[in-house]
């Protein structure tokens, strides 16, 4: 349930923040960097314990990152007038970048600490595979997506062609959802009750968002 309680955190701090992030993003941007920085000196063993535990749930587990990308697409299916959409909304753009910067911290430790042994043809059961592929592919769109989140890159693109590439942020959120399946998956039948309340969380975000996902297309229809 740590996540929730992440998540209840970053979408109020998003609230209250979100006229300094228009005004100042790249303070935000540096923060996560300095985060990501953290994060490595942790895992080098050079931070205290009650740092290194803070980090390791907001950026080792991608807690924090995916609080964010969880809210900037719940953004796009809040009602639209609604007073939380038209205030997160001009901000979208700028809350993915800091995702994803704090989400490469996450994708590097694990990337070092398994690509070596899994392309070495070490043992590895066929769930670890499947969630290291699913990672790369999420990697790749992570990539994709934070830089054409950029002002100084969607200026230069196309209208159309800017939304299509967005579009990928759909599969990106659902094969997140499928990479942490994959990730929680064999400690939750073993019967881990962490990770099966883990599972309980996320399922139950990623379904909350399909249902208002398929409301806002059937309300876009109807207006058409």
């Amino acid at each position: 349930m740590a996540f929730l309680l992440v998540l209840a955190c970053t979408a109020a701090a998003c609230f209250l923040l979100r006229t300094q992030i228009k005004k100042f993003p790249a303070v935000f941007y540096l923060l996560a960097v300095v985060l990501d920085a953290l994060f490595v000196a942790g895992c080098l063993g050079l931070l205290p314990w009650f740092v290194w535990d803070g980090l390791s749930l907001l950026v080792r587990r991608c807690a924090l990152a995916f609080s964010l990308f969880t809210v900037v697409m719940f953004i796009g299916v809040l009602p639209v007038g609604s007073k939380a959409r038209s205030w997160l909304m001009p901000v979208r753009g700028e809350l993915s970048i800091v995702a994803c910067i704090l989400a490469l911290g996450h994708a590097a430790f694990y990337l070092i600490s398994y690509a070596p042994r899994l392309l070495a043809g070490g043992a590895a059961g066929a769930n670890m595979r499947a969630s290291f592929v699913a990672a790369v592919v999420l990697l790749a769109l992570l990539l994709v997506l934070g830089v054409t989140s950029f002002n100084a890159v969607k200026n230069r693109m196309r209208s159309t062609t800017w939304k299509r590439v967005q579009r990928l942020a759909y599969l990106f959120f659902a094969l997140a959802y499928v990479h942490l399946a994959l990730s929680l998956a064999p400690s939750a039948l073993q019967g881990g009750a962490s990770a099966q309340a883990s599972m309980i969380a996320y399922t139950a975000v990623f379904a909350l968002y399909a249902a208002l996902r398929v409301a806002r297309f059937r309300a876009d229809r109807r207006k058409a």
